[in-house]
């Protein structure tokens, strides 16, 4: 497993591009990508966020604190894939109830910029009595968004303070490990953008095809694309760090 050294992150990337690359590369007809390919992403930003750097303070974030699950969640389409496919192996009840749920919060958020949705305070579908009931699927954006004041978080859902002393390494292992998956999709012919997370589950949860759509290369949740990077200036800059760290 790839261990981040923060004197140079363009070895981290390059080696997590080439893993993600052969992971691809070694599944069968591309059958099913998808829980290889994130087993390896959160397994390493895990074990290189799990020992902070000594000048760090512990992060405050904790089950029963949901203060940041109002941002808007930018994920991949491997990851919304497997969230759907964990709301599909729930009961019935439970399965609806998420459904109900995601449904009411996409009617709420889709036309919010990030801005606004923060403001609005809306809470993530996904939580309960301020847990998250997909915590071991959740994405990397909400792995990487650390903070090491429990009272900040709530002050600036408040509307009292947006100063939020947030994880650097959390956010930068988030990128780079976020990044690298991207770009080996990319080289695979695979969608690799981000999508707005509510929106895209709709489209996944109310298609079963779309998943292996998306497998054949379809872009199959173009509709839900977060585009505050353009996708070119994402694929040259992804190819710029490829030819540094070669």
């Amino acid at each position: 497993m790839a261990i981040l050294d923060q004197s140079n992150p363009l070895a981290f990337f390059k080696t997590m591009h080439r893993a993600f690359g052969a992971q691809l590369v070694a599944t069968p007809d591309r059958q099913d990508p998808i829980e290889g390919l994130l087993e390896n992403a959160f397994e390493s930003f895990e074990r290189n966020v799990e020992q902070p750097p000594d000048c760090e303070a512990a992060v405050a974030c904790r089950g029963g604190c949901s203060s940041c699950c109002t941002i808007r969640v930018a994920a991949t389409a491997p990851e919304i894939l497997l969230i759907a496919r964990t709301i599909r192996s729930l009961s019935q009840q439970m399965a609806d109830e998420l459904r109900h749920r995601i449904a009411e919060a996409d009617r709420a958020t889709k036309r919010l910029d990030e801005l606004q949705r923060m403001l609005a305070g809306l809470a993530c579908p996904f939580i309960d009595q301020d847990l998250c009931s997909i915590y071991s699927v959740r994405p990397l954006a909400c792995r990487g968004h650390a903070s090491f004041d429990e009272r900040a978080c709530v002050d600036a859902l408040a509307g009292r303070s947006c100063d939020v002393p947030i994880s650097a390494l959390h956010m930068t292992v988030r990128s780079l490990v976020q990044n690298s998956m991207q770009a080996a999709l990319r080289d695979a012919g695979l969608a690799w953008a981000t999508y707005e997370l509510n929106q895209s589950l709709q489209i996944a949860l109310s298609d079963e095809a779309c998943e292996r759509g998306w497998i054949n290369g379809e872009d199959v949740f173009a509709s839900a694309a977060i585009n505050d990077v353009s996708l070119e200036e994402m694929a040259e800059t992804f190819d710029a760090i490829k030819a540094v760290a070669a």
